[in-house]
């Protein structure tokens, strides 16, 4: 657990840290937020994530707190404090506190959380072994599922169906029966000549960073990477399936709706990928 939390410019115990209780995050889910991986103490990826978060503000209209140096500042400075050495970074931005109004308030100084705590990468790596299972669901999620908002029940309903069913995660499935992407991942399968599948960006899926980072990995690896939307049949018969996060990397999947994908065990691709991943990505400086 967290021991120090960034809120509006200071450090607090874990205990005291609190947001108004008007802040729209909490009223409103206008906010976004970016889950960086901390790995040696150093976030990886930073840059991608930062554009990223640039990205979300605009697309909200809520005005950028501070400089991207200045935020990762901010993150190491937690991490340091929490001293965390695997795990990950939380940063969330909303628009701030003011009197209930569904129209944007004027002049409203956005509120800045981050907090970290450490993650034990020896039982991912052992999770990786075994691979995971994912269950199916319709996406009942809005139209801008481009943009990281802090607007997650229906990933919480689906992660909690997921559970209960014996999954770790939830594939979103769209009207049209095409595999969107996880409740907090993107959607991958290995088709039987080989070839990477992953749905392309658009307004129904999130640009995940270490998604942007797989492809940088595939590319070097020489492996072919087909940008489409896949539906379940294809995803039950394909050669391998996996999902990526920022917390989990590339994490083989090896059943699907209770199916096993081709023998049940997670796949040479997925594997190959999560073990030449962080030879690609971009570390930061400490």
């Amino acid at each position: 657990m967290s021991r120090i939390v960034y809120v509006n410019g200071r450090y607090v115990p874990y205990a005291q840290a609190a947001v108004h209780a008007e802040d729209r995050g909490f009223q409103f889910g206008d906010g976004i937020y970016e889950v960086c991986e901390v790995r040696g103490g150093r976030l990886i990826d930073e840059a991608r994530h930062m554009q990223r978060l640039a990205r979300s503000l605009g697309e909200l209209e809520i005005a950028a707190p501070m400089s991207a140096a200045a935020l990762g500042h901010v993150m190491r400075e937690v991490i340091r404090r929490n001293r965390v050495k695997d795990g990950l970074v939380y940063l969330q931005v909303t628009r701030g506190a003011a009197p209930r109004e569904f129209l944007f308030p004027a002049d409203t100084e956005p509120t800045v959380v981050c907090l970290a705590r450490p993650m034990a990468s020896a039982g991912l790596d052992a999770r990786a072994l075994e691979g995971i299972a994912v269950k199916s669901m319709p996406d009942i999620r809005w139209q801008r599922c481009d943009i990281k908002t802090v607007m997650l029940l229906p990933a919480c309903l689906a992660k909690e169906a997921a559970r209960q069913d014996g999954a770790r995660e939830a594939w979103f499935i769209d009207a049209d029966g095409f595999v969107t992407e996880g409740a907090s991942s993107n959607a991958w399968i290995v088709d039987a000549g080989g070839a990477v599948i992953t749905r392309q960006l658009s307004s129904a899926i999130l640009p995940g960073v270490t998604r942007a980072t797989l492809r940088d990995v595939l590319e070097g690896e020489g492996i072919t990477l087909t940008e489409r939307p896949f539906r379940l049949d294809e995803a039950y018969s394909a050669r391998e399936a996996f999902i990526t996060s920022a917390t989990q990397t590339v994490m083989p999947v090896v059943r699907i709706d209770g199916r096993p994908i081709a023998d049940g065990k997670p796949g040479p691709v997925a594997q190959r990928l999560r073990l030449n991943f962080h030879q690609i990505a971009a570390i930061s400086s400490a």
